[in-house]
């Protein structure tokens, strides 16, 4: 004997959404591609750290940056993130670049490359996104946990072990 399949009882908005779809030929959402104040990544790593002085017409990196981040870069890399741009720019795309340089700005370079970054206690491993363009390494590796606590400890008087009933 043949099995029935359950008959799906569709409202008469979807069927008609279900056909307009049809007919627009729309499948799915298409992703939007990445920007960054108005410029795509390929144009981002395409971009100069710096503008050449006296170039005007050059549109570097550190032009669309963040007041905070242009700050940081705009008396050049220190040699030690100097150092680490020049390790993550050589790495492979599945090694992973461990540094403690929590201060060092995410460029359009380092996008796609996995940076295992020091927060104080361990490594914490990140993967750099288009959408972290801007931000700092610190930012992505927390150096504070969330406490959580217990129950009263052996010396709680009678009202701090008092635990409402909400």
């Amino acid at each position: 004997m043949a099995r029935r399949r359950k008959k799906s009882f569709r409202t008469p908005k979807a069927v008609r959404r279900q056909a307009r779809k049809r007919k627009m030929g729309v499948a799915e959402r298409r992703k939007r591609e990445f920007t960054y104040r108005g410029h795509t990544l390929v144009q981002l790593q395409a971009m100069p750290l710096w503008a050449e002085e006296g170039d005007v017409d050059t549109i570097a990196i550190i032009d669309l940056l963040s007041a905070r981040a242009r700050r940081s870069l705009g008396r050049t890399l220190s040699r030690e993130n100097e150092h680490l741009l020049a390790r993550i720019r050589c790495s492979g795309e599945d090694d992973v670049v461990r540094t403690h340089r929590r201060d060092m700005v995410i460029l359009p370079v380092m996008v796609g490359k996995n940076l295992a970054i020091h927060n104080g206690h361990q490594f914490i491993q990140v993967d750099i996104q288009p959408e972290m363009i801007g931000g700092f390494l610190g930012e992505y590796a927390l150096t504070r946990n969330r406490g959580t606590h217990s129950g009263p400890g052996v010396g709680a008087t009678r009202s701090s072990k008092h635990v409402a009933l909400k």
